[in-house]
């Protein structure tokens, strides 16, 4: 029997979740998810989805910010059985000010429970950044939880470390998996157990990335820069390197570790963000230079034929906010499993309801 979630998406992003929700399978089963809407504020964004995603309808990408959105207006767009929403975490991330729910950004989550009460979706992914834990004395992720549950879902919330399912890049991330109360199933947390670790090195030189493939401009070196990173081994930064005087960092404060920071070969990446001014670019374990957006993608788990829209910077951008494909991937595939009523490998979720 053939089974179709027909899925929308809020905070879309370039297509992270997107693309492994429809590239999730169940071995023996005819059971899938499918595109129908998504939303985002950002147009590069959107278009980079719409041409990866849902090429032959674009329409069904709104780009337009949530907070003055009708969100009725989605039922124009066809019925949902699935929502996902990635909502900003901007005012939950460990770095920066954590304002939370005093922040610009902080209750959009307010928006995934709309729709949820619209929509009625047998089931939602929710993600947030690994901060949304101890946002606000821990009072924020208690907050969402008890309005995901008055809008009528159970939920299984974790703390997914990417780099234990093979994702070639440390990224920890709350994802919320929640089931309608009316239906008779029971998430289960995917096991890492049958993934193995992958270091950067293999991610980015197996296979070897074509001279043809978009995004893979490299980003012009100063000589400074170029000076300073023969400085820096592989897993050092501009703070544990043994530099010369002219060429150290003299910032006042805590040394950001991520600063002119090379990979380490043997290891997974380290997080893979948006950012890239100021030394913080990821930075070549070996070569002297910054990572190609496309080599940036690739520790994303991004295809090679999955092409960004925009600028270099923008590509950047949506690059590091996304969620790593493989990885939406495994849970995606998870929650198929509940539904098909196939069991699999599963751990104790690391977070209480």
């Amino acid at each position: 029997m053939k089974k179709i979630f027909r899925l929308g998406e809020l905070f879309c992003g370039p297509g992270g979740l997107a693309c492994g929700a429809l590239r999730a399978k169940v071995k023996g089963v005819d059971i899938s998810i499918v595109h129908q809407w998504s939303t985002d504020y950002d147009q590069d964004t959107c278009n980079t989805y719409s041409r990866n995603i849902c090429p032959d309808n674009p329409q069904s990408v709104i780009c337009h910010d949530i907070r003055t959105l009708d969100l009725n207006e989605l039922k124009r767009l066809g019925d949902i059985d699935c929502l996902a929403f990635g909502f900003p975490c901007n005012d939950f991330s460990v770095v920066g000010e954590q304002k939370g729910f005093d922040g610009k950004f902080g209750p959009l989550y307010t928006y995934g429970i709309e729709v949820l009460k619209i929509f009625k979706p047998k089931w939602f992914l929710a993600e947030n950044v690994g901060g949304l834990q101890s946002a606000n004395e821990g009072k924020a992720i208690k907050i969402i939880f008890n309005a995901m549950r008055n809008a009528g879902y159970k939920i299984y919330p974790n703390l997914y470390k990417f780099e234990e399912y093979g994702i070639p890049q440390a990224r920890h991330r709350v994802i919320i998996i929640g089931i309608r109360n009316d239906l008779p199933f029971t998430f289960r947390i995917p096991s890492p157990a049958p993934y193995r670790i992958k270091t950067c090195k293999e991610a980015i030189e197996n296979p070897k990335i074509s001279a043809e493939a978009k995004n893979n401009e490299f980003t012009r070196q100063s000589s400074t820069v170029i000076e300073r990173l023969s400085y820096i081994k592989p897993g050092e930064n501009a703070f544990t390197a043994d530099l010369p005087e002219h060429l150290r960092l003299h910032v006042r404060g805590a040394m950001i570790s991520q600063i002119y920071k090379r990979l380490d070969p043997t290891k997974p990446a380290y997080t893979v963000t948006g950012s890239g001014g100021g030394g913080t670019h990821i930075y070549h374990w070996s070569e002297n230079r910054a990572l190609t957006n496309r080599e940036r993608a690739r520790l994303q788990t991004f295809p090679d034929d999955f092409v960004f829209e925009g600028s270099k910077e923008s590509v950047r951008k949506q690059i590091g906010m996304a969620v790593p494909c493989n990885g939406a991937k495994i849970i995606f595939e998870a929650v198929l499993k509940t539904f098909a009523g196939i069991k699999y490998k599963s751990v104790e979720p690391n977070i209480a309801e």
